[in-house]
């Protein structure tokens, strides 16, 4: 039977690097992520050509790149945001908290092209 329940701090890697990319689960319908950016880390703007990225904001919060100019709006604990095929989209965590969210990339396939 394959596992179906997960504890995401049980994937979180801190790094003093850039942020871990830490896969919970995947198959080809969809991968999930556990991340955990702290303060003044970044995830580069991006797109997936080939499908979406949604984020569940668990604890912290950042400023959300919108597209490649730079826009941003405020995420924290409890919001949802989705990034449609090749739309832009990355995160500042510009806080004092770690930023602790989940991101679902459907498909698996998706593919990454950063900016």
């Amino acid at each position: 039977m394959n596992q179906r329940k997960f504890s995401v701090s049980s994937f979180l890697q801190p790094s003093d690097g850039e942020p871990i990319r830490s896969v919970v689960t995947e198959s080809p319908d969809a991968a999930v992520v556990a991340w955990i950016v702290l303060p003044g880390q970044r995830i580069s703007a991006h797109v997936h050509p080939e499908g979406q990225d949604t984020w569940t904001i668990l604890s912290g919060g950042g400023n959300y790149q919108l597209d490649a100019l730079g826009s941003t709006v405020a995420l924290q604990a409890g919001d949802i945001v989705v990034a449609h095929r090749g739309e832009v989209h990355g995160i500042h965590n510009a806080g004092s908290d770690p930023l602790v969210f989940v991101s679902v990339v459907s498909p698996a396939t998706a593919g990454f092209q950063p900016l």
